[in-house]
């Protein structure tokens, strides 16, 4: 495996804990932007949100800074903040893009990957899948498996030698998570994802390249298409939402 392959994080356990204020503040913001509780075009209001998150201005403002650079929130010149706005069109260039990317670089995986990397990526789809049987139980279980799904594509591509192939399919990743939040919740066509999950797990470890790529696209191609089995206003009312009870039913 390539020595500038990221770090692996393979149990959420053991992500480390916030080292500053002003990345805990971050990783909340960005959470709530994600789930909906931070609504699409929602104003944040640095004088409002100081206090619900326990942070001061200062802190806050570098928080909402961060969250720029993620394409997550906008900046509205002497007005404020707001969060990003979402749109079909949006998630279909996101879709467009990350499949050009990902696949690319499982192509590129699966032809370096050594060994390490082949129990890497058997190793991550078993621990998604543990995590999978645990949803629905609460919160964290669907944090836990959001965490296991995102270490699993990561680990399929990380014997890419391009960083930059890798560090921007994380940032493409990274915009899709608020899409597919609202697929799970809004799901308009049937799928089995952990029979996915493992057709991808099989096919980069027999180094199937053609058929792991085909089931990657369709993979990442089937959360559009349940987005775009929505109502035509769907994106234009507000109704993109997760459920109120969303905490509950995760």
């Amino acid at each position: 495996m390539s020595d500038s392959s990221p770090p692996l994080e393979l149990n959420a356990s053991d992500r480390p804990a916030p080292k500053t204020l002003v990345e805990g503040a971050y990783l909340r913001l960005r959470r709530d932007i994600i789930e909906g509780v931070r609504q699409p075009g929602e104003k944040l209001r640095v004088e409002h949100l100081k206090d619900e998150y326990q942070v001061g201005a200062g802190t806050l403002r570098e928080a909402l800074q961060l969250l720029i650079t993620d394409a997550l929130v906008v900046a509205q010149g002497q007005r404020g903040f707001r969060v990003a706005p979402i749109s079909l069109a949006d998630f279909e260039d996101i879709t467009r893009t990350r499949v050009l990317l990902e696949t690319e670089a499982l192509r590129q995986a699966i032809a370096l990957g050594d060994e390490a990397w082949e129990a890497d990526v058997l190793a991550a789809f078993h621990r998604l899948s543990r995590a999978e049987d645990k949803l629905g139980a609460s919160n964290e279980a669907r944090e836990e498996w959001e965490h296991r799904n995102r270490v699993f594509h990561e680990v399929l591509i990380a014997a890419c030698p391009s960083r930059w192939i890798r560090h921007f399919q994380h940032i493409l990743y990274q915009q899709s998570e608020r899409y597919r939040r609202i697929s799970h919740f809004h799901s308009t066509i049937p799928r089995d994802v952990h029979a996915e999950h493992e057709g991808l797990c099989q096919a980069a470890v027999a180094r199937d390249a053609d058929r792991a790529c085909a089931i990657l696209t369709d993979h990442i191609q089937r959360t559009l298409e349940s987005l775009k089995g929505m109502p035509d206003d769907f994106f234009d009312t507000g109704r993109q939402s997760l459920p109120k009870n969303r905490r509950q039913a995760a």
